[in-house]
């Protein structure tokens, strides 16, 4: 028989060029024979799964030779799209609304690049959908004469599905309806036409929100019926035979610790002293694979299923509940059939001897994360006797797992301490409390234990070279650790590293960031940071984890590929080695398992994320108008996401923050104010009002009533940040290198401590009222000064200082802004908004390098260098200058009222737009630099003074 990789390697060849059927036949030598027929099927599969292309002509080739690349499409809500390549190694593709043809979001697609885009990301186009994502959708029906449209519910369908009269099944307007597709769109037809199936009802009757979401991801609620009797003809209770070729267990102390409600109890463990001193760890898992034999009715449905879905009111298992919550599940005082993994540590944490083997136990205890931690606690008197057999080992637990964790930590595992929560709802579903989530001790010995087995189990297959399933989480993007370092250089941490990150780094910097104010912040942009762990055909190491071998052993009743793996386990340990037809088989078929297992995992989790949203917003249906405080979670050029501290989150939009112009500055995740500069960023700590809340559109939005903490300048390193508002710098949002700004909070290169509202320097002089002086000290007025000299409102004196009469701002040594000034070495400006780094003006002319006095109207010094300088406010353009009578434009500084002045006449001088060319050209060779040599592990906030975090 004909296998798909000779078919594949056969069609890589160079020499190939794509045949016709006719010539397959030929070539393989299968023409009117039975094998005719397999090559016919084996071709249609392998087209489906895009690993081969079918062209006009009928001819077959690889897609990778005919430069096409296949993926799963993900189309936005504003209609343009990105398709995934099934091959990591490569970068998304971006869909531009007109080059979608007729695919829909989630489907397989195959896509051909585009040339010559000239974009930052790789464009493409549609050519071929290859297998379809969605055959029902449900949504919402609005019913007109003779016919109606379902509105989907999900928002990555942006069409409507036509329905006409005669396939309504009796739907009225507005009731929540699954539909099945009967004609997908076409470039000529953009909705597609379907039939209703099934109605659900109004959307808010009761179960409805949540049926909604089951059918919409479609997540099967029944089994087939010939699923359910295959698990009715499995026995309740073990026979002789099921125990042949097992170690019997029954005689040891084993327990279980799940949580109350959990039915699939699918581990336990047990825990002993040796005499020799080590450890004793034992991990016994549900041997789920005796019972689920490969290619049956219930290994078909599990491999579809992919995995347990856990919504808040309900399971969908993997798996008939006659084996999840019977046969297979570990419940107490009963024989069970296991996968043992027995792991011998030395006092010194070594693994100094492993063993993997079928058994049977007896489990002694169905425990309780909650009894568990009492009797570790000490806190409950009753738990305390009734376990008191128990309690010794539970406490060598304790100690065990805690030297596992600090184990693991030390190699570099990264450990996010997010705090979950658990909504309570009544019978019918109505929600009535959102409580967090306990992680106490119990639950991290379970954590650690099935940790070590996974990763004993992964390296031993992994040495014995068998096809298997691993767990993997790649390392991050560097493109992302340099922005990562970018952005924790603003609280005066930084990233180092030879060539790729160690998750160390970032496990050091979780570490330092501990209970500062910037922990939330760092942690959240951390995460988002990384890659997203998945299942794959070869082992390439957890990041997160700092593994470098993990596979996923542990829970077979509710993970697919933890069955897989147990199927390969059981048939080495019995034959010694597996058949090389067994071996080539099982290597052709687990990268699709894994990619479907990944894909199946990621619906399910979607679906659980969803149901809680919708929970949480019903939750708060009846709150609108009150106010709560929270956290902000997210900033995006259209808002804010604020999270409550009952884990509720919502959008302020940038409509609703309407004290100012807000920015969105990508590298600091923050919104900026144009005018007072207030700062809003990822763990700023806010108090909202709820506006309104709807289960429809799946949003909550929120007004902003109060901002819970100081404003806090954010310090910017001027090697590797441009600033939106003009001009480079190493101190506040605006104002000279060695100088200070006038509208914006400034500093001076070594600046003292900061007293007043706006800018300062540490030798310069205040504002407001006369001040001068080589070292007149601390600022104690309100607006602009100089490092040595300068001043504002009024005369001021300084050694290079130079007189000025005018205005607002302030050089280093002696600059102006808003008339004339003279310095000693005025040179050039380099911010929107007042100051310069040696000299400087904004909104008039200024003097050259032996200042000279300069009245309006008149003719330049000489020696001046600018006589004109653009300044952007709230979009539109001032020009510094003279006007044809004379009278400058309104002056710009801190405080003042921003009154837009005429368009004036460029007097041809330095190009603002040049600038901030030139300071982009610099950052990007600066990036390039970096990522050719990243140096990156975390230290304690740097000593260099540009880099300095300025605290309150």
């Amino acid at each position: 028989m004909i296998e798909e990789q000779a078919v594949l390697e056969f069609m890589r060849e160079k020499a190939y060029r794509p045949l016709t059927f006719a010539e397959l036949e030929e070539t393989f030598g299968v023409r009117d024979t039975p094998d005719s027929a397999w090559l016919k099927e084996l071709l249609a599969r392998m087209e489906e799964e895009g690993v081969i292309v079918r062209t006009r002509t009928e001819r077959y080739g690889a897609a990778e030779r005919m430069d096409l690349i296949v993926g799963r499409l993900q189309v936005k809500a504003r209609g343009f799209g990105f398709a995934i390549p099934l091959n990591r190694s490569l970068s998304d593709f971006y869909i531009a609304a007109a080059d979608l043809a007729d695919a829909m979001d989630g489907d397989r697609v195959l896509v051909r690049p585009i040339k010559g885009t000239g974009g930052a990301r790789q464009e493409g186009e549609i050519i071929r959908v290859l297998k379809r994502a969605h055959h029902t959708i449900v949504g919402v029906l609005s019913t007109h004469i003779g016919y109606g449209f379902v509105q989907p519910d999900d928002k990555h369908l942006t069409q409507d599905v036509f329905v006409a009269g005669e396939d309504l099944l009796g739907a009225v307007d507005g009731q929540k309806v699954v539909v099945e597709i009967t004609e997908y769109p076409t470039v000529a037809r953009q909705s597609a036409n379907g039939k209703v199936v099934e109605i659900l009802g109004f959307p808010n009757d009761p179960g409805v929100d949540i049926l909604s979401i089951v059918r919409k991801y479609g997540l099967p609620q029944t089994f087939p019926d010939d699923v359910l009797q295959e698990a009715e003809r499995i026995p309740h209770e073990l026979s002789a035979a099921d125990l042949e070729g097992r170690r019997d267990l029954r005689g040891e102390v084993v327990v279980t610790i799940d949580g109350p409600d959990a039915k699939d109890l699918d581990d336990a463990v047990h825990l002993k002293r040796l005499p020799n001193g080590n450890y004793l760890l034992g991990v016994h898992i549900a041997d789920v694979s005796y019972y689920v034999r490969e290619g049956s009715a219930l290994d078909r449905e599990a491999l579809t299923r992919g995995t347990s879905v856990y919504l808040i009111d309900r399971v969908i298992p993997m798996l008939p509940p006659r084996l999840s919550n019977g046969i297979c599940s570990l419940n107490p005082q009963v024989d069970r059939l296991t996968m043992t993994c027995d792991m011998e540590w030395s006092p010194s944490l070594e693994l100094v001897r492993h063993e993997i083997y079928p058994s049977v136990i007896c489990s002694s205890e169905r425990m309780t994360y909650g009894a568990v931690r009492d009797i570790l606690a000490g806190t409950d008197a009753e738990a305390a006797e009734r376990y008191q057999d128990l309690a010794p080992m539970f406490r060598d637990m304790e100690t065990f797992a805690l030297r596992l964790r600090q184990r693991r930590m030390e190699r570099g595992a990264i450990d996010f301490d997010f705090t979950e929560t658990k909504i309570k709802v009544d019978e019918w579903g109505k929600p009535l409390d959102i409580v967090k989530r306990e992680r106490g001790i119990a639950e991290m010995i379970i954590e650690e234990f099935m940790l070590a087995a996974n990763e004993t189990v992964a390296e031993h297959f992994f040495w014995m070279e068998v096809p298997f399933l691993y767990r993997v989480h790649e390392p991050p993007a560097i493109e992302k650790m340099v922005l990562l370092n970018e952005f924790v250089h603003n609280f005066g941490y930084h990233l180092k590293a030879a060539g790729n990150i160690h998750p160390r780094a970032l496990q050091d910097l979780l570490t330092h960031v501990r209970g500062r104010a910037e922990e939330v912040v760092v942690s959240h942009v951390m995460l988002r940071s990384l890659k997203q762990a998945r299942y794959a055909a070869e082992s390439l190491g957890h990041f997160g984890l700092a593994a470098e071998y993990y596979s996923h052993f542990t829970s077979p009743i509710r993970r697919y590929p933890d069955l897989m793996i147990h199927r390969v386990i059981r048939e080495v340990i019995a034959q010694g080695a597996l058949s090389e037809e067994r071996y080539a088989y099982l290597q052709a078929i687990m990268p699709e398992v894994a990619a479907e297992s990944s894909e199946r995992e990621r619906t399910a989790v979607d679906a659980e994320r969803e149901t809680d949203l919708v929970k949480k917003i019903e939750f708060m249906l009846d709150k609108v108008g009150e106010e709560f405080d929270g956290m902000i979670s997210g900033v995006t050029g259209f808002g804010l996401f604020v999270q409550l501290d009952n884990s509720v989150e919502g959008l302020i939009h940038v409509s609703y923050l309407d004290d100012d112009y807000y920015h969105y500055h990508e590298k600091l995740h923050a919104l900026i104010g144009e005018r007072m500069k207030r700062v809003y960023r990822i763990g700023d700590r806010l108090r909202v009002r709820i506006l309104s809340a709807s289960k429809e559109s799946l949003s909550i939005d929120f007004a902003l009533v109060a901002k819970l903490q100081g404003d806090e300048p954010t310090w910017i390193d001027d090697e590797s940040h441009e600033t939106d508002f003009g001009g480079r710098r190493k101190t506040g949002y605006t104002g000279g290198r060695k100088g200070s700004g006038s509208g914006a909070k400034a500093g001076g290169r070594e600046d003292g401590e900061r007293k007043a509202s706006f800018g300062g320097g540490r030798k310069g002089s205040g504002s407001g009222a006369k001040a001068g002086g080589r070292e007149n000290g601390e600022r104690k007025a309100s607006f602009g000064g100089g490092r040595k000299g300068g001043g504002s409102g009024a005369r001021t004196g300084g050694r290079d200082g130079g007189e000025r009469k005018a205005g607002f701002g302030g050089g280093r040594k002696g600059s102006g802004s808003g008339a004339g000034a003279g310095g000693r070495e005025d040179g050039e400006r380099k911010a929107d908004f007042g100051g310069g780094r040696k000299g400087g003006r904004s909104g008039a002319r200024a003097g050259g390098r032996d200042g000279g006095e300069h009245a309006r109207g008149a003719t330049p010094s000489r020696g001046a260098k600018r006589t004109d300088a653009s300044t952007s406010i709230t979009g539109r353009r001032l020009r510094s200058g003279i006007s044809a009578s004379g009278r400058a434009p309104a002056s710009v500084g801190t405080g003042a009222s921003r009154q837009p002045g005429p368009m004036l006449p460029s007097t041809g001088g330095y190009s603002q737009d040049m600038e901030a060319r030139r300071v982009v050209a610099e950052r990007k060779k600066r990036e390039r630099q970096a990522l050719q040599d990243i140096e990156v592990t975390v230290g304690a906030p740097v000593k260099d003074k540009a880099h300095r975090r300025r605290r309150p």
